[in-house]
């Protein structure tokens, strides 16, 4: 039997921007999806991540349209109305009372949270952290390069250099980190396009600046209490992207976990 004839639910741990390219092909094609997430989601580029939906009790990102949950009895009426089920569950409680095909621990912590094969009979993981077949079924590769998007059965994928990928000629320096723990309060928005030293967010009484030219692409949620070295906000060197829309590394892992699923429920 084909695995999308079952009828049984996939799960989703994570609700960021690559696990909503996850979430998006996966719901395309016909899966059940719930998405777990934890109560206060510290998404970058939050117009693309569906996790938002903890915050506003609903996300709509491209053609999916994702709904807070406050019980698991309320599945069914997301389905019904073509919605994605977002369910606060840090960790993973509502894995055994469901008892789903497939997981996919889309959480990208560069660590494995206590995700194993006794979840359900398929588990995929995106990056570093994980090793196949002993921790879960199938590994995908999420560091940019020849190799995004892999789909490794023996051993895991490559391990967390803590440098970004280069994009447009940057790398490190796009990403802004918080320079002290306090409040993050917004000086620009995502989208706005700001020039080199412009001021863009600042925790408590620091102001932090734009490090070039570019297009804000992430800036985590206004009001969030930040500790020092937290990712706050990310800079694109290129001034066209389109900030609404799932990017092309999230489009890459979403069709390998596809693939996953489809090669490794052959059998099932």
């Amino acid at each position: 039997m084909n695995i999308l004839e079952t009828g049984k639910l996939v799960v989703v741990r994570g609700g960021g921007d690559l696990a909503t390219g996850v979430i998006q092909k996966l719901h395309r094609v016909g899966f059940k999806l719930l998405v777990l997430e934890v109560e206060q989601p510290l998404a970058i580029r939050r117009s693309v991540a569906i996790c938002e939906a903890m915050y506003d009790g609903f996300a709509n990102v491209e053609d999916i349209a994702a709904r807070r949950i406050s019980d698991l009895d309320e599945i069914s009426a997301c389905f019904a109305a073509g919605q994605v089920p977002v369910f606060a569950d840090p960790k993973g409680d509502a894995i055994f009372k469901l008892s789903p095909i497939a997981v996919v621990d889309a959480i990208l912590a560069k660590r494995n949270i206590n995700t194993h094969k006794g979840m359900a009979p398929i588990t995929i993981a995106l990056g570093p952290g994980f090793s196949a077949p002993q921790d879960v079924s199938a590994v995908i590769e999420t560091k940019r390069g020849h190799d995004l998007g892999r789909l490794i059965l023996n051993g895991g994928a490559l391990p967390n250099t803590g440098i970004p990928g280069e994009i447009g000629g940057k790398s490190a320096e796009r990403v802004l980190h918080a320079p002290a723990a306090g409040l993050i309060k917004h000086i620009r928005k995502i989208g706005d396009i700001v020039e080199k030293d412009e001021p863009i967010f600042q925790v408590g009484q620091t102001i932090v600046h734009a490090p070039f030219c570019g297009l804000i692409r992430g800036l985590i949620r206004e009001g969030i209490a930040v500790q020092k070295g937290l990712k706050l906000a990310d800079v694109d060197p290129r001034t066209d992207v389109d900030v609404n829309t799932i990017s092309d590394k999230a489009r890459c892992l979403g069709g390998a976990v596809l693939e996953a699923l489809l090669h490794l429920g052959r059998d099932l």
